[in-house]
């Protein structure tokens, strides 16, 4: 699978503590090999996120991606629930 990183995200992942960024890397290795796995609690977004995809790395830390095709993905965002899905 292609994984494609906006900026958004990447500036917004250097910022996470190392603890979150380091329970991301297992996230991904998962999503990578079993994208409908339940640990990552996969759902389609709503309202002015809708076309966009959500997984769980923590209780409250998400990361926000869009499927680009079926080997390719572009993650949009990543962080706590309040800051992805802020209106």
């Amino acid at each position: 699978m292609k994984i494609i990183f906006t900026d958004k995200f990447k500036k917004k992942f250097e910022k996470l503590p190392s603890k979150i960024q380091e329970k991301f890397g297992g996230r991904i290795d998962i999503f990578v090999k079993t994208p409908t796995n339940p640990l990552l609690k996969v759902h389609p977004l709503r309202g002015y996120l809708i076309g966009l995809r959500a997984f769980s790395v923590t209780g409250d830390y998400r990361v926000v991606y869009r499927i680009l095709d079926k080997d390719s993905i572009k993650l949009v965002d990543i962080g706590t629930h309040a800051q992805v899905y802020r209106i």
